[in-house]
């Protein structure tokens, strides 16, 4: 078997033990639709990517290529950080100007290695913050229609947004099918204080 048929086994079995088990995770709690709450920390391999939303595929499995040459264990579902907005980004027919940072949960031990792998890829921690997190239904591709409801939300709960959406996926995610993956949306907040207008 040739080395990169070997590699793209690895990452495929990668990707499918991290969706089944974030699947066997949501399968014994029930959230609710909208909700604030901390995040935890996290540790994260992430790269940056410029480009249509419809190729990301390839840069998200050469991050785990990478993750897989560099010995570095996936510790959970895949991340896209939306730089900047999907909606009005996709409007330019090229999309060549949607910017997104590709995050995967790794282990502790990957932080040995932050600041050695290359231009735009890196290691990072991510501290506890206080976030707004939607789930995304089922059958959903109207992604304008879900950022749009998920702000309302923030504004309705009594806070602002501070900070980039991030999409967590956690089913589905082999299809390619958007509108079949699960996933929720998760936005750093801050209370918005009364008293200061």
């Amino acid at each position: 078997m040739s080395r990169i048929r070997k590699v793209s086994v690895i990452l495929l079995t990668v990707v499918s033990v991290a969706v089944v088990v974030e699947l066997f995770a949501e399968q014994g709690t029930e959230e609710p639709v909208f909700s604030i709450r901390k995040s935890e920390t996290q540790i994260v391999l992430y790269t940056v990517y410029r480009g249509p939303y419809e190729s990301i595929g390839k840069p998200i499995g050469e991050l785990y290529a990478l993750a897989a040459q560099k010995k570095i264990i996936p510790r959970g579902a895949v991340s896209l950080v939306y730089l900047n907005n999907p909606y009005y980004s996709s409007q330019d027919n090229s999309g060549k100007h949607c910017l997104t940072e590709i995050r995967i949960p790794v282990n502790e031990e990957a932080m040995q290695q932050a600041g050695t792998l290359g231009q735009m890829t890196d290691v990072k921690m991510l501290r506890p913050i206080e976030v707004a997190v939607m789930k995304k239904q089922t059958g959903s591709k109207d992604y304008e229609a879900f950022f749009s409801e998920l702000y309302g939300q923030i504004v309705k709960a009594g806070y602002r947004p501070m900070d980039n959406a991030v999409e967590t996926f956690s089913g589905n995610t082999m299809s390619g099918d958007y509108s079949r993956m699960t996933s929720q949306l998760l936005v750093p907040v801050a209370k918005i204080n009364s008293g200061n207008n």
